[in-house]
């Protein structure tokens, strides 16, 4: 489980102030009050804190104090308590002031704290992610307000990896109980965005990381790709990361590859290797080819996408967050691919899982935030396509997409 939206806790947190909270909380939700709800009815489960079934009086101060632990991280109100107990004695405070060291890139803080205590750096979180350290050097599936990565973060990681963390270790997090640092890493846009993805896997394969993942099986190859950080994924096979699937071949723009892993009627060959990554890529045949055909859309392997979608493979098949290939180009920018998949057939009012869109919507979205220079080339290719106006809701607060869905009809005025 993860806790990405846990809320900060002041320096010295007091029990009694959080029973005081969980008092408010539920007088709140009695009265009515709309933010009060909300909070009880997004992290109370049905059975309620207590594990037992409410009953028709609603939520009861053990609910309310069960909501107040969730919404800082915790699974349950008494380990909550414990870890503000921690906190008074000593040893979870030294382990939450490493965490606020590594975030910030204090070394010298750091090393202080592992030097006093060499057992820290395999010391984990009594928060519900049960992360080591060096988790949090990835910035990603702990605390949101945590999620930082600091411009001397390799420096942070050796100084951990030297004293004995553990490259590889596992902690729950996006609904997994055994995630890596790495694959936390590869999936995260903060080290990616402070230069320091690359660097940072590097970092781990250096001291003892299982390039192919601690099952052998990928997952940070896969995730890597999953996630659309070609450079991330590229610097793991660098590193030795295997390509010996569809779906890390056609991610990678190994057309040579794609091309021998099919048979000659278009089917993956019965002798390659099949993947799977939760919750979505399961380890089957179709269910392979339909992920190596919508990542190599989503990265712009223009030309694998043309491998796949003449050896048969459906272009309105779905895949990564349940939307197509064709979404994902738009979304990302990639004319070309764009261009084939249009070609080929991909439907265009499909729309996503998530809000709903086509991929008209998705090119009008991506123009008006300014996620790519080629929004309005896609956007007049889709329209030329015969893509509906009526599908995206009107105006679309760009003036740009606004004239060039009047001139296709549209009665904006």
């Amino acid at each position: 489980m993860d806790v990405i939206h846990a809320w900060s806790l002041p320096p010295r947190p007091s029990l009694e102030q959080y029973r005081k909270q969980a008092k408010e909380l539920l007088r709140a939700y009695r009265a009515g009050d709309p933010d009060a709800i909300d909070r009880v009815n997004r992290e109370l489960p049905a059975g309620g804190g207590s594990g037992r079934p409410r009953d028709r009086s609603g939520p009861t101060l053990t609910d309310a104090q069960f909501v107040i632990a969730r919404e800082h991280g915790f699974a349950s109100w008494p380990r909550f308590a414990a870890h503000l107990q921690g906190l008074v004695d000593g040893a979870v405070g030294r382990y939450e002031a490493a965490v606020d060291a590594i975030i910030t890139g204090d070394l010298g803080a750091l090393t202080e704290l592992v030097d006093s205590d060499p057992g820290l750096v395999r010391a984990r979180s009594t928060r519900t992610h049960r992360a080591t350290l060096l988790h949090y050097v990835a910035a990603n599936g702990v605390e949101t307000y945590r999620q930082k990565t600091p411009a001397n973060a390799v420096e942070v990681a050796r100084l951990l990896l030297g004293r004995g963390a553990a490259a590889d270790a596992g902690a729950s997090m996006y609904g997994a109980e055994d995630a890596t640092t790495m694959e936390m890493l590869v999936s995260s846009v903060h080290p990616a965005q402070a230069g320091m993805q690359v660097p940072l896997v590097d970092t781990l394969v250096d001291f003892g990381a299982a390039v192919n993942g601690p099952g052998d099986d990928n997952r940070p190859l896969l995730t890597a790709l999953a996630h659309q950080y070609p450079p991330a994924a590229e610097a793991l096979v660098r590193r030795g990361a295997r390509i010996d699937d569809i779906v890390s071949a056609a991610g990678l723009g190994r057309e040579d590859l794609v091309r021998a892993y099919l048979d000659d009627d278009g089917r993956l060959r019965s002798d390659v290797r099949l993947v799977g990554l939760r919750p979505q890529l399961a380890r089957r045949p179709e269910a392979n080819l339909a992920w190596a055909f919508v990542v190599a859309g989503a990265l712009g392997r223009t030309r694998v996408v043309d491998l796949l979608s003449r050896g048969g493979v459906d272009p309105g098949v779905r895949a990564m967050a349940g939307l197509t290939a064709l979404h994902w180009a738009v979304v990302n920018g990639h004319v070309e691919t764009v261009a084939v998949l249009l070609a080929r057939g991909a439907p265009l009012e499909d729309s996503d899982n998530y809000h709903h869109a086509t991929v008209l919507g998705c090119a009008a979205w991506a123009v008006g935030n300014g996620t790519h220079p080629y929004g309005l080339t896609i956007v007049e290719r889709l329209l030329a396509a015969g893509a509906r106006v009526e599908a995206v809701s009107q105006p679309t607060g760009d003036d740009r997409v606004d004239d060039l869905l009047r001139r296709h009809g549209a009665p904006i005025d």
